[in-house]
Order: structure tokens, then sequence, then C-alpha cells
């Protein structure tokens, strides 16, 4: 029987060997077929599926948007399109903390209750 045993793949993969169990479980990866000692045999193309299931929980998706992007007449573009959104807006929300972070910087406040009673504070505290 030729393939990947467990550890082979989840190093050439970059996960942990739980990880795969937990995608087994999850149905994001088909069950594997076994040596007749019991230890599973993966194909070499599970390593890609993988590698797409990790580049696509990079993107922001939950292991059930990516269960619904790996199945079949699935539409990768729509479920894109609904996702953008939810990012732009921690994008906005990450934009705003960093410019509130940079003016705290930048006003040198030494201590915090000090700042707070400084008109210009910008550490929002209410």
């Amino acid at each position: 029987m030729t393939g990947l045993r467990t550890g082979q793949l989840a190093k050439q993969a970059g996960v942990g060997r739980q990880t795969l169990r937990y995608y087994e479980r999850r149905g994001l990866l088909p069950e594997p077929d076994r040596t007749l000692g019991g230890h599973r045999v993966y194909p070499p193309a599970t390593v890609a599926r993988l590698r797409m299931i990790k580049g696509a929980q990079r993107l922001g998706f939950t292991l059930d948007e990516v269960a619904d992007l790996l199945g079949p007449g699935t539409r990768p573009a729509e479920l894109a399109a609904a996702k953008l959104p939810g990012v732009e807006a921690r994008i906005a929300e990450l934009t705003a903390v960093r410019d509130t972070l940079r003016a705290t910087v930048a006003a040198g406040c030494a201590d915090l209750a000090d700042c707070a009673a400084t008109p210009g504070c910008p550490i929002p505290l209410a």
C-alpha cells in the first residue's frame, strides 16, 4: 500500500497529527486507507488538500466555511464575496486602533491618570 503515514503527512503539510484526526472527524479529509496493522495511509494529494484548508483558514474562513469551500458545486468567489465585508470592517477597526496607539505614543503620556485628565488625551477611556 503506497501513500503517506500520519507523521509523514503531518510533517509535509505543516500540521499536527491530532489536526489530521480532527479534520477527519469533521469530514474535511476523507477517511484514509489502513494498513493491516491499522495505521492510516493517506494519498499524496492529501498534502495539497491540507494546504488549501490552512490557506482558507488564514483568509479567515471557519472550518465550517472551509467544508463548504471544499464541497462539490461550491463557488469560491461567492463565499469570498460574503466574507469580504467582515474583513473590511475588521481592517477599519484595526486602523482606528493603530491610529490611537500612534497618537498615544506621540502624546508621550507618562501616567494614564494624568493623560486622561488632559483634553487632548488620545486614549479612549469612556
